[in-house]
């Protein structure tokens, strides 16, 4: 049974965890660099969660998507740099490099980005503070809906590819690549230790523009 309180216990598990794997970066220079940040809170009655946003309607890339808060990287900078200044702009949350535990496979997406997840400590859910400009809503996922064993989900996708989503209990609903892939993922390393890779698996047509 994983221990899901927010405590230095889970912190340390998690970072004990991210240390001893083995991160495979992409080096496909065509593609643009990104960093997202997996936030781990405090959520309810004690218990661990993360941060997942939507993102407005009228955004021109991917609005009315659930997303992980990041974005491109800029000149000379890198992923831990620009997933800790996107959280900041994104969600007004503040925090310094000393609160990352660790970072996930990068993920190659239809839309022309290699993708770093940064995993992050986080701290209270009363921080936060979302820019409107580009966050619609703010979710507090907590850890165990990343335990259900409907989780992954598959569907085939464009030249037979299969099309990973996360069923999220506190959603109601699905969750679909790319960011579903990073959260599965964390699940399988962060949480439960296994060295599952994820940047072989489809993000669907939707999210490719």
């Amino acid at each position: 049974m994983v221990d899901l309180f927010f405590n230095a216990h889970l912190r340390a598990d998690i970072e004990r965890k991210l240390s001893v794997f083995e991160r495979r970066p992409i080096g496909d220079e065509s593609l643009r660099r990104a960093a997202v940040a997996i936030v781990i809170v405090e959520g309810d009655s004690g218990q661990a969660a993360l941060l997942l946003t939507t993102r407005p309607a009228g955004l021109r890339r991917h609005g009315g998507q659930y997303a992980l808060p990041g974005g491109r990287l800029d000149k000379g900078e890198t992923a831990h740099a620009a997933a800790l200044r996107e959280l900041e702009e994104e969600l007004g949350l503040s925090v310094g490099e000393d609160r990352i535990v660790g970072t996930l496979d990068d993920y190659p997406t239809r839309s022309g980005f290699r993708i770093t997840p940064v995993v992050v400590w986080g701290s209270a859910v009363g921080a936060i503070h979302p820019d409107r400009h580009e966050v619609d809503q703010v979710y507090h996922i907590p850890l165990a809906d990343l335990l259900s064993p409907d989780i992954p989900h598959f569907e085939t996708g464009p030249d037979d590819h299969p099309i990973l989503s996360a069923p999220l209990a506190t959603l109601g609903h699905r969750v679909f690549a790319p960011t579903a892939a990073m959260l599965y993922q964390f699940r399988e390393v962060a949480l439960l230790g296994r060295d599952t890779r994820v940047a072989h698996y489809d993000d669907p047509a939707f999210a490719w523009k």
